[in-house]
């Protein structure tokens, strides 16, 4: 038994797992101890500026201090700290590695897309087994980038992330309350012009079943199943039919931000952009409706994703 703690630094949470992992049996398991969340938006204005501003470094630096304490009581004995979207595409990206490297004492890693694709499909194929045969795509929507994973029960066949994200298409596209319709077609055309250039890499076709992780599909999901308040072991595996995903995102996208933040599973730091992750989930939807004949008619929610990944890597 090890006990091991994986950070996933995104563009707008940052994520902390300490778990216990269990290699006997011929098997990898993980047992939770510590899962925490903060919205700390560490990829504010990064799509416009090619920087992270310095409030964003504050507040992500000061959430990780947080972490190394949690690190610290609970005897963790491996970490792994990884960096996406936002800071790849950050010019001063230095700052923030060394403000790490000083609160953690371990070297952050700012992975490619490829890498955080497969750490994706890692953690999600971790607690939803794939059927012999099924051909499993896992969508990683996050806040800068969504990653297109293709896999089957072996692993990873193809692999592709592109810049679209709820942070990114918000701050690039949706910027009146409600979006207008102008706005909205806007983020859509970015959209499927990033899964055009998905399918040059991974043949989205194939796909016999879509499983979607991160905090926009868990929290559409959420709204589709009207929660009295966000839960995750409610969320998780979650089979829902296309019709009704669309419905859910389309009233996300729709709502006014107040009325947003009145949901009872709303996270406060989602409100200003969970109808950009609506508008990204239902047009991903739509066109693997297109493009499966009709033959994919429902998606998976799965609350176990890349930060599941990165702990099961360290072990």
């Amino acid at each position: 038994m090890t006990r091991v703690a994986a950070i996933d630094c995104g563009t707008n949470s940052i994520r902390l797992l300490i778990a216990d992992i269990d290699g006997s049996n011929g098997s990898t398991a993980l047992t939770d101890v510590v899962r925490e969340m903060r919205v700390v938006r560490l990829g504010q204005g990064v799509d416009a500026t090619g920087e992270l501003a310095p409030e964003a470094l504050e507040r992500t630096l000061a959430a990780t201090a947080d972490y190394a304490r949690l690190i610290k009581e609970h005897g963790a004995e491996r970490i792994r700290f990884v960096a996406t979207s936002a800071s790849r595409d950050a010019r001063n990206r230095d700052v923030f590695v060394d403000g790490v490297r000083n609160l953690l004492g371990v070297e952050p890693e700012v992975i490619s897309g490829d890498e955080e694709a497969a750490l994706s499909f890692a953690g999600a194929s971790s607690v939803l087994p794939i059927l012999d045969g099924q051909q499993v795509l896992v969508v990683d929507l996050g806040g800068g980038s969504t990653e297109f994973v293709l896999g089957t029960a072996a692993g990873v066949t193809a692999a592709k992330s592109v810049d679209i994200g709820c942070v990114r298409l918000t701050e690039r596209h949706l910027r009146n309350d409600p979006p207008t319709a102008e706005q909205v077609a806007a983020a859509e055309a970015d959209v499927d012009d990033a899964m055009d250039r998905a399918r040059l890499d991974v043949p989205l076709e194939r796909a016999t079943a879509v499983v979607g992780v991160a905090g926009s599909v868990t929290t559409i999901t959420a709204h589709a199943l009207r929660l009295p308040a966000y839960s995750a072991d409610a969320i998780h595996g979650t089979v829902l039919p296309l019709e009704d995903i669309r419905a859910a995102s389309t009233d996300l996208l729709e709502m006014t931000r107040d009325n947003r933040a009145a949901l009872p599973y709303m996270h406060p730091g989602r409100v200003d952009v969970i109808g950009a992750g609506g508008l990204v989930w239902r047009r991903i939807l739509e066109r693997m409706g297109e493009l499966s004949d009709g033959k994919i008619t429902r998606a998976t929610a799965s609350e176990h994703d890349i930060l599941d990944g990165i702990a099961l890597s360290i072990g």
